[in-house]
């Protein structure tokens, strides 16, 4: 990692990193739908077969879990048509508090090197439509935004209905 503030996601980071989850889903206005234990992101991100990575942003001069004040959570998805696999992050958040001093950057920074040091065709991400600011701040880093794509998602009863074919 090149900038020393970004290291990969610890066990005892968990913790921390379940609060600000819950902390993004606030901001985002889904508190309500945000159901993550601190015992389901361990496995997901430390069990087995992990299929989550993580980074976590470390506030200036901070090395425990009480100096975390960011974090980056993705997965490896794979672009067919270019036949290599990519970075899918679910989420990035810096503390408020801490947001101005590059640490979204750093973090987004460093994702860029993982994919392009594994030879990865892109990093991608959804965001609200309402959300100007990180919009803006995405923008300013030479992000495009995918308009002609849509994002559909199959949850709960549609999701059973039409895993057992009542779709």
């Amino acid at each position: 990692m090149p900038d020393p503030r970004i290291r990969p996601i610890a066990p005892a980071d968990v913790p921390a990193v379940t609060q600000m989850v819950y902390d993004l889903a606030e901001y985002e206005r889904l508190r309500e739908e945000c159901h993550l234990t601190p015992e389901q992101l361990h496995a997901a991100l430390f069990g087995p077969q992990p299929a989550l990575f993580g980074l976590v942003g470390i506030q200036s001069g901070g090395d425990t879990e009480q100096g975390i004040v960011g974090y980056a959570l993705y997965f490896v998805n794979f672009s067919t048509w270019e036949g290599v696999h990519g970075i899918y992050l679910e989420d990035l958040y810096v503390r408020p508090d801490q947001r101005g001093a590059g640490l979204g950057k750093a973090l987004l920074a460093a994702l860029a090197e993982i994919a392009a040091d594994g030879g990865f065709a892109r990093v991608e991400w959804s965001v609200l439509d309402w959300n100007t600011p990180s919009i803006d701040f995405y923008r300013a880093l030479g992000a495009v935004a995918m308009d002609d794509w849509t994002v559909f998602r199959l949850t709960g009863p549609a999701l059973e209905r039409t895993a057992r074919g009542n779709g």
